[in-house]
């Protein structure tokens, strides 16, 4: 809880990924810059958090976290085979789940964006529909490689308290919820059904969107709503 007046430090975890940058191309912890500037703009401070093993003592220095979005789930972590078209980071994997547990154990708010509200729902033993155009089809969620789907979203629960009944959503992801994770309850779907928002009942604030909210910087009510909840 922040309690000395400063801005409160809000936490991302981070992709692992090959990436090139002037005369380098080599692995690296990486984040879009719109998660930076979408909690800049809550009123919080940006603190990038990098896989490093099952180490979660950095959250001791934050006082909220976001897990960000990026590769599928390992299938395994929830007892499936992996789909052909499930492309997991292991090492990312083993990182998230270890935040995502010791957030909860310490009661941290937590904001779960596309894979991160997965991961929250793994890691409270749900499970995941691994490729979604085998049921519901790829429009409103992935049109195309690197394309994003615009979706409008029905809302209950703390995600209506924030952005109201309905909220148009930028959508890219394949899979999706398919048994919720122990304590969690959906509150938000898209037309077809597919589940597009989780919050875990009790907490001060543990929320999952499917959607990528960060899309967006001039609404950054989600953001703006985890840093008003590290104030409580």
């Amino acid at each position: 809880m922040v309690s000395n007046g400063s801005r409160p430090l809000i936490g991302l975890s981070t992709y692992v990924e090959q990436a090139r940058w002037g005369v380098w191309d080599t692995p690296a912890a990486l984040l879009p810059m719109s998660y930076v500037d979408s909690v800049v703009r809550a009123g919080g401070v940006p603190v990038l958090l990098p896989s490093v093993g099952e180490d979660v003592s950095a959250l001791s220095a934050v006082d909220a976290l976001v897990l960000t979005g990026g590769a599928d789930v390992d299938a395994a972590r929830y007892g499936a085979a992996a789909h052909e078209k499930t492309v997991s980071r292991p090492e990312r994997d083993g990182f998230e789940f270890a935040l995502a547990r010791e957030a909860l154990r310490r009661s941290m708010p937590v904001l779960g964006v596309c894979r991160g509200m997965q991961v929250l729902n793994v890691a409270l033993g749900g499970t995941l529909t691994q490729h979604l155009p085998e049921t519901v089809g790829h429009a409103e969620h992935q049109p195309a490689r690197a394309v994003y789907g615009h979706n409008r979203v029905t809302l209950a629960g703390r995600a209506a308290e924030i952005l109201g009944s309905e909220a148009k959503a930028q959508c890219y992801h394949h899979q999706s919820v398919a048994r919720l994770g122990a304590g969690l309850r959906a509150v938000g779907w898209a037309a077809d059904g597919t589940v597009e928002a989780v919050e875990l009942a009790g907490e001060r604030f543990v929320l999952g969107v499917q959607w990528h909210p960060e899309q967006d910087t001039d609404d950054v009510r989600l953001f703006a709503a985890l840093v008003e909840a590290t104030w409580t």
